[in-house]
């Protein structure tokens, strides 16, 4: 699946939601780094993608960078209840909640 993601943006097909793909694959392969440069790219494009900032905060998390990971969190969880999406605002709540412990 990265691999696919990869060609498409190097056939120069870059937008939000391929970021957000490449993002999320370089996240289940456990290459957090290459994650946050896609994600914030996405977020970048989009800022109006909650789940883009979600899994930023994700990848942020992974890397011990956890000022990063609080601050995407808390941009994701202000642009989810603006838009309603109630599943990412619950999620980042929680995973803030977690790091502040």
């Amino acid at each position: 699946m990265r691999e696919q993601l990869e060609k498409l943006l190097a056939a120069g097909r870059d937008n939000a939601l391929l970021r957000f793909g490449l993002g999320n694959a370089c996240l289940k392969e456990g290459d957090a780094a290459a994650a946050a440069l896609h994600l914030q790219q996405a977020t970048r494009q989009n800022p109006a993608h909650s789940a883009a900032w979600k899994l930023l905060g994700k990848a942020w998390q992974a890397l011990e960078r956890p000022q990063e990971a609080e601050a995407a969190w808390n941009k994701g969880l202000e642009v989810a209840v603006k838009q309603g999406d109630l599943q990412s605002s619950r999620e980042m709540t929680v995973f803030l909640k977690r790091l502040r412990r």
